[in-house]
């Protein structure tokens, strides 16, 4: 006979606990620190750059990885240095004479070729520009492997003779070099005197006013730094004043364009007190017209 089993009572269903969806106190001060621009990008970017700088800093914390990564570095340079297309092979001078372009070779002893980069042009350009004929300078790498030394030279514009003897000297009163004879530079109005430089273009002024007689004009002398005097062939001489000195020579040039004034025994003309010009005669011409006039007398 079958013992009957009796039905086993129906399981209770089994439930999960409910979660809390919200994070915890620490969980929400994370996600809202994570909020923050600066902070998230040191997280995801500064993290992992310092973690490659420690490493990096550990590597060449050895003398031998030192060597190895500063000889790798030079050994990169000099190659990049020594390609042909920075390399100068020669020097190009332009703009001088061939006095001044030896000058300024001398002044630029580069061995070549060498590398562009190993050229100091600063240096060169400022040794260059200390020339007394140089008004202007560049330097620089051209085409053709050529450095290149363009020169402006100072114009000069008259001779000044001082103790040291002829100096060229420029429209700005500024030195430009020198001459050994007046017959090297006779294109050029002589000017002499303390002070002469200082007053060029006033010298310069007279010696275009007198042009009808520049034939004759032998150069102008300043005289106490105060006025000139324009010195002539036949040590004839103008004294001129120190105000207006043009207006007087003009009236010098009219007295000699109508009564031949200068082509007479004159030694000198005064023209520093301009409303009393006095002219000074050659003692043998004084003596002369005595004479004449004592003959005549006694005729």
């Amino acid at each position: 006979m079958r013992t009957m089993t009796p039905p086993r009572a129906p399981r209770a269903p089994r439930t999960r606990p409910l979660r809390d969806p919200a994070p915890s106190k620490w969980g929400y001060r994370w996600q809202r620190w994570m909020l923050t621009p600066g902070v998230r990008t040191g997280v995801y970017v500064g993290g992992p750059v310092l973690g490659v700088v420690l490493i990096a800093a550990l590597w060449l914390a050895h003398d031998g990885n030192r060597a190895m990564v500063t000889g790798q570095i030079e050994r990169l340079t000099q190659a990049v240095q020594d390609r042909p297309e920075f390399r100068v092979t020669h020097l190009a001078v332009t703009g001088a004479d061939e006095d001044l372009a030896g000058v300024v070779t001398d002044l630029i002893p580069v061995k070549f070729p060498v590398s562009s980069f190993t050229l100091d042009l600063a240096a060169m350009r400022a040794k260059v520009a200390e020339l007394p004929a140089v008004e202007d300078v560049y330097v620089r790498v051209g085409d053709g492997g050529a450095l290149e030394v363009g020169i402006t030279p100072r114009q000069p514009v008259a001779l000044w003779r001082t103790s040291d003897g002829l100096q060229l000297i420029d429209g700005a009163g500024v030195f430009s070099g020198a001459v050994a004879t007046r017959a090297e530079r006779r294109d050029l109005p002589l000017i002499a005197g303390e002070g002469a430089e200082d007053h060029l273009e006033e010298a310069l002024a007279l010696f275009r006013t007198a042009a009808p007689i520049a034939e004759r004009v032998r150069g102008l002398v300043r005289i106490g730094e105060r006025r000139w005097d324009m010195v002539l062939d036949r040590d004839q001489r103008i004294l001129l004043p120190t105000y207006q000195p043009a207006v007087a020579l003009n009236r010098v040039i009219g007295l000699e364009q109508s009564a031949e004034l200068l082509a007479r025994d004159v030694m000198l003309v005064d023209m520093r007190n301009p409303q009393r010009p006095t002219v000074r005669v050659q003692q043998g011409a004084v003596a002369a017209s005595r004479n004449a006039m004592a003959t005549g007398a006694n005729d």
